[in-house]
């Protein structure tokens, strides 16, 4: 075959023979150049960083500006040496991180933070909607901005990306917290969350059977505990049962089997679906008559609680006694292995924000992306989240109908 005729074949397969580099190139011309910051998050408490160092250079290929605060990934076992190395900018002073086109972070915006912000420009965090207050929605919307939750952004699926790999990591962490706390030495009751020869297994109740369940019903079966899972919907229990590929006792919500669970657990997780208050709450009085020593690990606490005794705490004091009982009530319980779980937010916010700049900015892609619209609950100024308007009696607006206008 001559080189002319493999050419032709080629053609004819469909083949765009030597045309990438010039569509790419092409692509990358009628994007858009995105400065975006990254504010440390040291002082709350939060040791997860939104993008690695290998995330940072990746975006910087595509002609991104990346700020960082010094020492923004320290926490994460990153260093500022590592930032630099893949093209970011690390500053010592935060002032022109809050000025960015896009500002990324874990925890929520505090007011003074707030403050900083030029304005009209965009906000990817957490939300955490019980550590909101109305000073901090109204200066948030006094700045004009769009704020994006990491809880509400869903894939093409409609599953939530960030909600599912940290509740991956919840899940699996809780079952490590809770063989640590039920120790003697964090005032536990003294017990091996799993089985030993000749000595009954530990219980473990778990309420919810979503993906933190999962992975912390799977940690605890391997362990050798007990498990009981609770919720009221029952084909999520049948899914979870058939995913576990093990007998687990199931039940919805039924008080007097619940009291009974509760009264015998060594272990008890809270591990409802995050972004809305939880289904059902444990009474107080149920708690009372837990055995002394028991464990609380409340993954919903930052939605209200699983727990009437719950309260949230964070890593530097993540722990407290009520009526005998240990309660771990930490909101962000995933940054106790922040390398991991930094990682995990990088894949999902990589193809997000090169997305972004590509199609033109923020705006463009929330018009073009259903999925990432559903993360917005500020946009341009104007709230979109009727969660967050029932809470503060706030007005809000439709987002699908502010983009008729838009």
């Amino acid at each position: 075959m001559t080189e002319k005729d493999r050419l032709t074949e080629l053609s004819a397969a469909g083949s765009t023979f030597m045309l990438p580099k010039e569509e790419m190139l092409e692509v990358r011309r009628k994007g858009k150049k995105i400065r975006i910051g990254i504010p440390s998050d040291k002082d709350k408490v939060e040791f997860r960083v939104p993008l690695t160092p290998q995330a940072v250079e990746l975006l910087v290929s595509y002609g991104h500006e990346i700020l960082i605060e010094k020492d923004g990934g320290k926490a994460a076992s990153y260093t500022d040496e590592e930032y630099r190395e893949a093209g970011a900018l690390v500053m010592n002073d935060r002032k022109e991180i809050f000025e960015c086109d896009i500002v990324l972070r874990i925890s929520p915006f505090d007011e003074a933070e707030i403050d900083l912000l030029k304005g009209h420009q965009s906000l990817i965090s957490n939300l955490q909607i019980n550590a909101q207050c109305s000073n901090s929605i109204g200066k948030l919307l006094q700045k004009k901005v769009t704020n994006i939750a990491y809880e509400y952004l869903e894939d093409e699926d409609g599953g939530k990306p960030v909600v599912q790999l940290m509740s991956q990591i919840s899940g699996s962490t809780s079952i490590i917290l809770f063989n640590e706390y039920l120790n003697k030495s964090r005032d536990g009751k003294g017990v091996l969350l799993g089985s030993v020869t000749g000595i009954s297994p530990a219980e473990l109740v778990i309420l919810g059977s979503g993906t933190a369940a999962e992975y912390a019903a799977r940690a605890a079966l391997g362990l050798g505990a007990i498990v009981k899972v609770f919720d009221d919907n029952i084909s999520s229990l049948r899914k979870l049962e058939e995913k576990l590929s093990q007998p687990i006792f199931t039940s919805v919500y039924y008080p007097k089997v619940m009291k009974k669970a509760l009264k015998s657990a060594d272990a008890v997780l809270g591990a409802m679906s995050v972004g809305g208050p939880p289904s059902f709450k444990v009474t107080e009085d149920m708690i009372k008559k837990m055995k002394k020593g028991s464990v609380i690990i409340d993954l919903n606490v930052s939605q209200g609680g699983c727990f009437e005794t719950s309260r949230c705490t964070d890593l530097n004091n993540p722990s407290f006694i009520e009526h005998g009982v240990v309660h771990y009530c930490v909101p962000n319980l995933p940054a106790i292995v922040a390398r991991t779980a930094s990682i995990a937010m990088s894949n999902v916010l990589i193809p997000i924000l090169i997305a972004i700049g590509e199609i033109g900015g923020i705006d463009n892609y929330i018009k073009n992306s259903k999925s990432f619209r559903k993360g917005v609950y500020i946009y341009n100024g104007i709230l979109t989240n009727s969660t967050l308007a029932d809470k503060f009696n706030l007005p809000y607006k439709d987002i699908e109908l502010l983009l008729a206008v838009y």
